[in-house]
């Protein structure tokens, strides 16, 4: 369980998780992982801005602001920040790119080739 928020807030786990961190890099939904991932970070300030002195809608609007700053950010240099952590496992530069490509080319030519073949009829000569 530590591991894991480790992992979660940045921390380089040991070389026998690389198949499991390649796998959370690259899987069909690497992003909603990520977002939950950054979410460790950022509810807890969020929790603790609730408690601060002041009106309700004043706190619930600084921590509304401050959530989608958050998320907006972590979202904008998801990509690169996904590169970087598999980097650090020791992975090659732009290998969780790589692969998401190769999958995404290989989903594309299925769907390809189910539309030529119902859509796309040999012309009769």
């Amino acid at each position: 369980m530590l591991r894991r928020l480790g992992y979660a807030v940045g921390v380089k786990l040991p070389a026998r998780y690389n198949d499991w961190v390649l796998h959370d890099a690259t899987s069909k939904y690497w992003w909603a992982r990520y977002v939950l991932q950054r979410s460790v970070g950022i509810v807890p300030l969020c929790a603790v801005w609730l408690l601060l002195p002041g009106s309700i809608w004043l706190r619930l609007s600084i921590v509304l602001m401050a959530a989608l700053v958050a998320y907006f950010y972590s979202c904008a240099y998801m990509e690169e920040s996904v590169e970087h952590r598999l980097g650090r496992q020791g992975f090659p530069h732009n290998t969780g790119r790589r692969i998401r490509a190769e999958a995404a080319e290989a989903k594309n030519a299925e769907a390809t080739a189910r539309y030529v073949a119902r859509y796309r009829t040999p012309s009769e000569g």
